[in-house]
């Protein structure tokens, strides 16, 4: 929700010294929030209809690909949204969000990681038990890790929510599954 801070870059870094090639879209057009209120704002002036338009802009020159979607927040709703979309997807690594399920999609053994706060202010309990069941239901193979006691985005080391041994365990844990793939 805030856009491509420093540690989405940072993200993006590590993943490619572990041998990932790695597309980092910027679906904000260049802003970058400072608070969540702002990227929440940013997030509702362009809209979440404009948002995927761009995301499925971004990821149709890579189409030939068979890609793994990964995302941070608001991004990570987003990227649920094209790789349950991607029949050709060979994953999804979602850091810190989820997205709604749309009733009959399908998603074949799609290897999919959650990596959450526990709570999340943003994904509430109650919601995740039905993203679970949801993902569960349209066939996806599913794993998802809770951090207890962290902010919501907790891996961004420039945010208050940072918390450097739940990151690096995200991290490890995050790097096998993409390695596995």
């Amino acid at each position: 929700m805030y856009g491509l801070r420093p540690a989405v870059h940072q993200a993006a870094d590590r993943l490619r010294a572990a041998g990932h090639e790695v597309h980092v879209p910027d679906l904000y057009g260049g802003r970058v929030a400072g608070t969540a209120e702002e990227g929440i704002a940013i997030k509702e002036e362009i809209g979440r209809d404009e948002l995927l338009k761009r995301a499925v802009a971004a990821a149709a020159p890579l189409s030939d690909e068979r890609l793994v979607y990964a995302g941070f927040s608001l991004g990570a709703a987003i990227a649920q949204n094209l790789a349950l979309g991607d029949e050709r997807s060979r994953g999804l690594l979602l850091m810190h969000g989820t997205s709604d399920m749309a009733e009959g999609v399908s998603a074949d053994d799609l290897p999919v990681q959650l990596h959450v706060a526990d709570p999340d202010t943003y994904e509430p309990a109650d919601w995740l038990t039905t993203w679970y069941l949801g993902m569960r239901r349209a066939r996806a193979d599913v794993e998802v890790f809770r951090y207890p006691g962290v902010g919501h985005l907790f891996t961004d080391p420039g945010l208050p929510d940072y918390d450097a041994e739940a990151a690096e365990r995200a991290w490890a844990i995050a790097l096998d599954f993409l390695a596995g793939l």
